[in-house]
């Protein structure tokens, strides 16, 4: 049996996952769980949501279930490859700073926004992020200086980061400063970056090839 079974999409923040479990050489077996069609029932043991990415790690001990992207990649990052991917004493604050600021007031302000919702000033207090501008003006500040969410290394909080950047300026729901382009080609420069996305491409190619030929079949009765 694989170290790890992978419920995932490609279609889904699973390539987050695939690229952690890359960076970090895990065994992993992926289930790929289909949009629309009844989740299964391994992964609803797993996780009541039923939400991809979920990981189970089958351990000497026993069978772990980790979800959450964010908590997927902290995860990896103390558990595989001698924790290299985890952070030093000094890099700590900044590692566990940036990761869940990216799982928390960034992907609320993205999401906010994309949903036609823009806090007045009395809602800034309270939603959590303030305001869109100035969540992407606190992380473009901070990766100005910085090569990596932790200095000049490599972390696996650059996988989680660097994925909602990577993402977001792709997609214009962050804008393309030159501190997020940067950052990005430091990424997607990485071996195992290529790897992981080569494979999700792939599934993505194929799943697109399949429903062609499906409503080309249909469209032919």
């Amino acid at each position: 049996m694989a170290g790890y079974t992978f419920f995932t999409n490609p279609m889904s923040r699973g390539q987050i996952a695939r690229w952690a479990l890359h960076e970090v050489g895990a065994d992993y077996e992926q289930v790929i769980v289909d949009y629309g069609a009844p989740k299964p029932a391994a992964l609803l043991a797993a996780n009541g949501l039923g939400k991809l990415p979920t990981l189970v790690h089958h351990s000497a001990d026993g069978d772990y279930p980790i979800a959450e992207t964010a908590a997927i990649c902290a995860y990896l990052a103390e558990t595989e490859d001698n924790g290299a991917l985890a952070p030093t004493a000094q890099e700590r604050a900044a590692y566990y700073r940036w990761l869940f600021f990216a799982a928390g007031p960034l992907e609320q302000a993205i999401t906010a926004r994309s949903m036609g919702f823009e806090p007045n000033e009395r809602q800034k207090v309270s939603v959590g992020f303030g305001c869109y501008d100035l969540v992407v003006d606190t992380l473009a500040a901070h990766l100005r200086g910085s090569d990596y969410v932790c200095g000049a290394r490599f972390t696996m909080a650059d996988v989680y980061v660097g994925s909602h950047v990577l993402w977001g300026t792709m997609f214009k729901t962050l804008p393309e400063l030159p501190e997020f382009v940067a950052y990005g080609e430091r990424l997607s420069a990485r071996a195992k970056y290529a790897e992981a996305k080569a494979i999700d491409h792939a599934l993505i190619a194929a799943a697109q090839a399949t429903t062609q030929a499906a409503a080309s079949a249909e469209a032919k009765v």
